[in-house]
């Protein structure tokens, strides 16, 4: 990664992307519902993707994992339907960390030259590579059958007679058989499973409830949970060893880097361990970590060597309540205070597929009521920014697809395809003759913000100060309902003022001197001042203590970029 490059973070599914077939049938199969495949993201489709400022693209659920499609055929074991999570499996469930989904390509026994050619057509398109990589948990039959000669599979040398063995990869419940609270056995075949192992969201019992994880296996890092948390990591733990060459695997792929599912739940002293291995032979790496506990943050960062860390529960939080009206805009300055000295390594988004769409009727039901927070998310500082795919057509994620039922997301477990995304991609054309009127207006917004990622030193380089200070007492600005701070880096000064009213405003920016001296300019230097979004010219003329007026629309942003003499 460029040192002077923020990065911007497309996520998707390349099972839903590519997939054009419009008759989804509630829990359909493959055959019913179809697949997309990896080769749907042909060089005009990552072109498409690239207009959007994006420089990674992370494709969630490339590695095999359990699914109820039969791939027998090509010597991949059967996974028994009672322990799968939906027609198509959780991409979190993974049966094998060698291998490429089948489900993803065009011919299965060629599937992972598929996947290094989608990597070089990504390289080729400008952008890098981000792949999913599941430390903590693996689907329940987890069986490698492409891993490297001479790599012992997982579990394959465990002494399952025992709770805890520190060279274990599992924990075992000895002398138990599998027994969640609900039937494991379809068509009159039931799942077996003797010693039961422990369940992947550390639930160290051999009856699991459906709201547990259970359709995975908890790792073993050297923890004995059971015994007061006691720690075994001298000498280093087999599952150390095993992941770290998992990880150097797909380095080795060209895979530019890692975003690490629920990093927290495994000990950061294997992260001390792996990343400074991987980092050792592939430099470039970069490494995010999906984490909850800001309580862990700089442990994880500065112990743990990871890149960058999920901001949920601090800026995504704030946002969304804000969005919704339950906290005021000015919370903003506190979320960021919390995390300050780590901001620029914190991973700012507003969907993912954990997260409810914001058009959906359990957040926001308006997709427009997004832009403000998508300028602060995006702008305000230096640190990388993250879209989910279809967040840029106003994609609701209402449907009710089968396991996940309607709940405002966009399913990770069943066969399904997106209306909004079949119209973009307009049968591999990607145009937007199909696209309504507000997804044509909303995407071009989101391109006309997130191109200034980059696209603006201010927002890639720059220094950022809050106004809210200096405005939060006005009669003419309402901090509940706007945010406003600026960006400055190498003569280009952007003032930035987010509107997440229901309502148009006309609004008094107060600018106090501080802000002129901690940025060190003369603004009596600016000649040419512009709305970003608007493309409109407004007056240049800006002042120490004095205010800057400034027309905004309900639910938007504006983004006045004034430039200096050179």
């Amino acid at each position: 990664m460029k040192k002077e490059e923020k990065m911007v973070i497309y996520q998707v599914l390349p099972r839903l992307f590519g997939n054009d077939r419009s008759s989804n049938v509630i829990n359909g199969s493959m055959e019913e519902n179809g697949c997309g495949k990896m080769s749907d993201f042909t060089d005009k489709a990552l072109q498409s993707i690239k207009t959007m400022g994006v420089t990674h693209v992370w494709y969630t659920g490339l590695m095999e994992h359990a699914t109820q499609t039969d791939y027998s055929a090509f010597g991949i074991k059967k996974d028994h339907p009672a322990i799968v999570k939906g027609k198509a499996g959780s991409p979190y469930a993974v049966k094998d960390y060698y291998d490429v989904s089948p489900d993803l390509a065009n011919d299965v026994e060629n599937r992972m030259n598929e996947l290094e050619e989608l990597v070089n057509r990504t390289h080729k398109a400008g952008m890098k590579v981000i792949i999913d990589f599941v430390p903590n948990h693996v689907a329940r039959e987890y069986h490698s059958d492409s891993s490297p000669d001479g790599c012992s599979d997982l579990g394959a040398e465990d002494n399952n007679r025992t709770t805890f063995a520190s060279d274990n990869n599992f924990y075992y419940i000895p002398g138990q058989v599998f027994t969640p609270d609900f039937p494991i056995w379809e068509n009159g075949n039931a799942y077996h499973e003797f010693p039961a192992k422990a369940t992947g969201n550390d639930c160290f019992n051999a009856h699991p409830s459906r709201n547990d994880w259970y359709e995975t296996v908890k790792l073993n890092y050297g923890i004995d949970y059971l015994n007061g948390k006691q720690t075994h990591f001298d000498p280093v733990p087999n599952t150390w060893n095993k992941m770290t060459d998992i990880l150097l695997f797909w380095a080795s792929k060209k895979i530019d880097g890692f975003r690490c599912d629920m990093a927290e739940m495994v000990p950061v002293e294997f992260w001390s361990y792996s990343i400074p291995r991987v980092k050792e032979k592939y430099p470039d790496t970069v490494f995010i970590a999906e984490i909850y506990n800001p309580s862990q943050y700089r442990n994880f960062l500065y112990n743990g060597h990871f890149d960058y860390l999920y901001d949920k529960v601090g800026l995504y939080d704030t946002l969304r309540a804000i969005i919704a009206g339950f906290q005021p805009a000015h919370r903003i300055t506190s979320c960021w205070q919390s995390a300050d000295d780590i901001q620029p390594r914190m991973l700012n988004f507003l969907e993912n597929h954990d997260e409810q769409r914001i058009a959906s009727s359990f957040f926001a039901g308006d997709p427009r009521k997004a832009v403000p927070a998508l300028a602060v998310a995006s702008l305000m500082n230096t640190n990388p920014f993250m879209l989910y795919f279809g967040q840029e057509l106003g994609e609701k994620g209402m449907d009710a697809e089968g396991f996940s039922g309607r709940d405002g997301r966009t399913s990770i477990f069943d066969y399904w395809s997106l209306e909004s995304v079949r119209n973009w991609r307009d049968n591999g054309e990607f145009t937007d003759r199909l696209l309504t009127s507000g997804q044509k207006e909303l995407r071009k917004c989101y391109a006309k913000i997130l191109s200034l990622c980059n696209g603006s030193v201010a927002v890639r380089q720059g220094l950022f100060y809050d106004l809210m200070y200096a405005n939060f007492n006005r009669q003419d600005f309402n901090p509940d309902r706007q945010f406003a701070f600026m960006r400055y880096c190498k003569n280009e000064l952007l003032l930035i003022v987010a509107n997440f009213d229901s309502c148009d405003v006309d609004i008094s920016v107060f600018l106090p001197a501080h802000t002129f001296d901690y940025f060190g300019i003369d603004e009596s230097q600016i000649t040419q001042a512009k709305d970003l979004l608007l493309n409109k010219k407004l007056s240049p003329e800006i002042k120490r203590d004095t205010c800057y007026q400034l027309h905004i629309q309900s639910h938007n942003a504006a983004i006045v970029k004034f430039l200096f003499k050179k």
